[in-house]
């Protein structure tokens, strides 16, 4: 999961809000941003957002605000790194802890970045155990219902495909019988920055494609905030049994690997993957 959703973020970070780079989305390479300074095959706040959340799950520890904020900032602090809005990017800069970034957060944002880093909360064992997880963490950043909703629907994707709810194309109708939206139908055009955007994007996408490759071409496809959109969408899609796993070896190879990249990842999927079927509280 987390390696999909890693891959998926650092191919998309090359096309996020770029419309001019559709034509180089063919999957032969991580291109480069034209304005926005990353190495192609570095992932992003998507990602290391994500093994944040990951990290708690796997060592278990309590499901609170002030334990998420600490792990937000500790994977920031000793990975700092492009790719986070600039005024969150400098926020973390600034704070020390998670105290501090509780006291001084303004949590009323309704974009995407309450749901880009959900995916791991779908390992929890029931559909309600993963709304309430993938509740508390959005509110820390995302307390609207709009930014809440689209955490708990994009927690709900991953979960829907780990424990075998049902078919692929009845993911939309779900994630309706759980979460308010209009999950079912199809998203088209350029995705904005509003975070039910990026979750409809991403679940239309993952409905209407059998293969990673195509899902990720899919979702770059659409135009806009595409990081994200890939993000969420290839970490659900790497948990189905619908979806052929062919994401190119040279994406995998080239995906950054240092302390946190690739190797890490890796380990850490397997550490989160090896819960799905135990009774975590």
């Amino acid at each position: 999961m987390l390696l999909e959703l890693a891959i998926a973020d650092a191919y998309g970070a090359g096309f996020e809000y770029a419309d001019e780079m559709i034509v180089n989305n063919d999957l032969s390479r991580y291109v480069e941003h034209p304005r926005f300074r990353l190495i192609p095959g570095s992932y992003t706040d998507d990602t290391q957002m994500s093994i944040a959340i990951a990290e708690v799950i796997v060592a278990q520890a309590p499901w609170t605000p002030q334990v998420l904020a600490d792990s937000f900032v500790r994977a920031f602090k000793r990975d700092e790194r492009e790719g986070y809005s600039r005024n969150f990017y400098h926020f973390l800069l600034e704070i020390q802890n998670g105290e501090e970034f509780l006291t001084k957060i303004n949590p009323d944002s309704d974009k995407s970045g309450g749901a880009m880093r959900a995916a791991p909360i779908g390992i929890y064992p029931t559909p309600e155990k993963v709304i309430e997880a993938a509740t508390i963490q959005a509110a820390i950043t995302h307390n609207t219902p709009d930014g809440i909703n689209a955490a708990v629907a994009a927690a709900l994707m991953s979960h829907y495909f780990i424990y075998r709810l049902g078919e692929k194309r009845k993911l939309g109708e779900f994630l309706q019988s759980y979460v308010s939206g209009e999950w079912a139908k199809p998203w088209e055009g350029k995705v904005k920055s509003k975070g039910w955007m990026s979750v409809r994007a991403a679940i239309t996408a993952v409905m209407r494609n059998d293969s990673m490759s195509e899902l990720l071409q899919d979702c770059i496809a659409f135009t806009g905030d595409v990081d994200t959109v890939a993000a969420i969408a290839l970490a659900a899609g790497s948990c189905s049994e619908e979806i052929t796993q062919d994401i190119p070896d040279h994406l995998v190879t080239g995906l950054e690997n240092g302390t946190y990249g690739r190797d890490y990842l890796i380990n850490l999927d397997k550490q989160l993957m090896s819960l799905a079927n135990k009774n975590i509280s």
